[in-house]
Parts: C-alpha cells; structure tokens; sequence
C-alpha cells in the first residue's frame, strides 16, 4: 500500500527526496540508506524505466549510471547554472495596454507596509508595465465583499474590476439556490461584475473535506442552475478553477515532474475527485449553462494537452480560458503554445495569478512577445519565448476582456 500525501509529507517534509531518488541521500561515492516506512528502496539508476524517462532514447548519459560526487546534493537544493549563451530581451512595457483578469486581493495582505500604500505602489508598477486595468478575484459575498469593493474602488475605480464569490452556507438546504442568487445579486448592486475564482479540486466548491461525496457541491450541480442562469443575465463570467495541474494526483516520488515545493498540492491517493473525473466536469457544467460565460482558468488545467484542450473550445462556444499561472506549460511548449493562442486567439484572455511584482509582468512579457531560448522558469523547466505576432497579442492582452467582460459603470 502506498503512502498517503499526509503521511508522506510529515515523513519527508518534502525534503525526503534526493538526487538520486527517493529515501536514499547519498554522500559522496557511497550511498546510505535512510528508510521511509511505506516506500521500499530501490536502486533506480538500473531500473530501465528509469533510464528511458531521464535519459531519453541518446544511449544513456554518456557515463555509466551510479553512484557520483554530486550525490550529497539534495533535489530541493539543485539549481543548476546554465551554460547556454542565449539572447536576453528586456521588455519593460508590453506591446499593448493590458487587463489582467486574473488577480487576487494582495494588497490587503502586503506585509511590511499599510494594505493603502501596498495598493498605490501596485498601481504606480501597473502604469510601468503597462497594466492598464486588473480583476481581482475576491471570492468573498456579504460584508466581505462590502469592504473589499470600498478598499479598491474608492481611491481607484478605473483600474479594479471586481469579482465576487458565492454562497457557501446552507447548501444542503432546499433554499439555498434562492438565497445564492440573492446574495449574486446584492454583489452585483455593491459593484462585482463576475464570479470567481470558484475552485474544484476534488471536495466541492466548500472544500470541505467533511462532507459525504453525495454532499458536495461541485460545478455542474443542480443546485447551481438557477445561480449561473442569473449570472447570465447579469452579464457577469464565471472564472472557474477545476481540477489543478495533473502531477498533483501523481505520486510524489522520482517520477514527479514538479519541484518539491509543489508536493504542497499534492492529492496522491485523496478521497477527493481525482484528475480525469474533474475534468469531465467542466463539459457538464457548460452544456447544463449554455447561455453562461465560462472562463477556466489556468488554461483548464489542460495546458498540458493543449489537444484536448482545443477540442473542450471547439465543442463549447460559451467557454473562455485564462493563462494565468501556466507560464511553465506555455514555456515549454513555445510551438504548439503560439499555434494554440493563434487558432484560438478569441478565447483566450491574459491572467497572471501571480502576486505584485514588477518583474513578475516583465516575464511575462518576455515570454509572449520574445523569441527568447532557454530563459530560466518557475517549477525548474527552462522556457522558450513564444514570438506572438500582434494579431494575437492585442486580444490575448485586452481585446477579448473588452469583448466579453462586464463593463457596466459600479
């Protein structure tokens, strides 16, 4: 029986995982062993399998595998210097005026400073970069949402959109689909002009790990009918997060493609929906809502299929996605990624996910406007820019939020 996330985490604290496999830390030329309860050893370096996913099909690495001197560095530690001499193109401003549409309420949370001066700092970095408007998704409803609609559109109402949440209590209720379209549109008065992040990853949009299975709240639920009907009437996107990337339903062990700081999200043997059965959810909401907008963001979590990802488009008119937080897969894919945004270049709006920073929006434009090789990357995959001609970038940027957003005065 395998470890579960829980225990394999309070075993490891992530750190469990070495250069040369998991359980074993290795110094020097020679190795020793630390066993994990529930995970066997295993010399992996001799495991064919193994060898075909590191190395590939070029004969091996060119020395035999084993034991070497690198084996006293830790996977979590390894940051490899490249040596690769490539082009670096800055870019401070992107080529178009930008609407992020996918934002979270980081000022209020800024440390060091007031949430007011976090604030006007953010939109001092916005005008640099060329940020000309963010939507900041509050997920909050009620008195919540009062206060965070007076702490960005008092001092800035040009420059915030704001999304609101949904109703979580009561819903084993028979009511309850009354009283969440109530409270949608008592947003709507206070100033939100969409819903989101309303986020599925496996126990309901409660989250809450607590309910039966039969109990929880999931996307395409009847219950949520009458609540994404009046979205539609309101003109107001629905900005979904379904599932999460797959490798956090994968085990973390020395298959794991992501960093171990990631392993935080791992969901490897949950009780939750897992991978596939949450990615069937997202047809079922939007052919159940068909007059609803649907923005999946983080590119469905398909980014990395973009395949199945374009056949969901084709086969749903009212679904949109997001790029936010999949730079990695778009910078790993830089073909396939710039063929995707062209075939696609209306359904497919910018989102970021990704904090404050001004560098952070720099990147971003480095990896969509440049062909830049080999630049370094979150997750520790190196990104490849994508060199987007100006006919996809204007809509991925702002031409399609203008387009299917809700811009009706607060």
């Amino acid at each position: 029986m395998g470890t579960s996330r829980k225990d394999f985490l309070k075993i490891t604290g992530v750190a469990g995982l070495s250069a040369a496999g998991l359980g074993i830390v290795t110094v020097g030329c020679s190795q020793k062993s630390e066993t994990v309860e529930g995970i066997p050893e295993k010399d992996w370096h001799s495991d064919p399998d193994w060898q075909r996913i590191k190395y590939g099909d070029w004969g091996g690495p060119g020395v035999p595998s084993g034991p070497g001197p690198m084996d006293h560095v830790l996977l979590k530690d390894h940051a490899p210097k490249s040596s690769v001499v490539a082009q670096e193109t800055f870019i401070e401003q992107a080529k178009f005026p930008v609407i992020d549409v996918h934002i979270h309420n980081y000022a209020e949370s800024a440390n060091e400073i007031s949430p007011e001066e976090a604030l006007a700092n953010w939109v001092d970095d916005m005008d640099e970069v060329g940020v000309e408007l963010s939507v900041v998704h509050t997920g909050e409803v009620g008195e919540d949402f009062d206060r965070v609609v007076d702490f960005y559109l008092t001092d800035y109402p040009d420059r915030f959109q704001l999304y609101c949440g949904i109703l979580a209590d009561g819903i084993d209720q028979q009511d309850y689909p009354e009283r969440a379209v109530r409270e949608l549109e008592n947003c709507y008065e206070m100033g939100a002009r969409g819903i989101g992040e309303i986020t599925d990853k496996g126990f309901g949009i409660t989250r809450d790990p607590e309910l039966s299975p039969d109990e929880r709240l999931h996307p395409n639920d009847d219950r949520l009918v009458p609540l994404w009907s009046k979205a539609a009437e309101l003109s107001m996107p629905v900005n979904l997060h379904i599932a999460d990337h797959p490798s956090a339903w994968q085990a973390p062990d020395v298959f794991q493609e992501r960093t171990p700081i990631y392993q935080q999200f791992n969901q490897h043997e949950s009780d939750g929906l897992h991978y596939g059965e949450l990615l069937d959810l997202l047809p079922l909401t939007l052919q159940k809502n068909p007059d609803t907008t649907f923005i999946a963001c983080h590119l469905a979590n398909l980014g990395n299929d973009l395949g199945r990802l374009s056949d969901l488009l084709d086969q749903h008119s009212n679904l949109f996605v997001d790029i936010s937080a999949r730079d990695y897969e778009i910078g790993r894919t830089p073909r396939a990624a710039k063929e995707f945004f062209t075939a696609y270049k209306e359904r497919v709006l910018f989102g970021t996910d990704m904090g404050m920073q001004k560098s952070m929006y720099q990147a971003w434009w480095r990896l969509l406007e440049s062909a830049d090789e080999h630049m370094p990357g979150r997750v520790w995959w190196r990104y490849y820019g994508t060199d987007l001609t100006d006919e996809v970038l204007e809509p991925l940027y702002r031409g399609n939020a203008m387009r299917l957003m809700n811009w009706e005065p607060v």
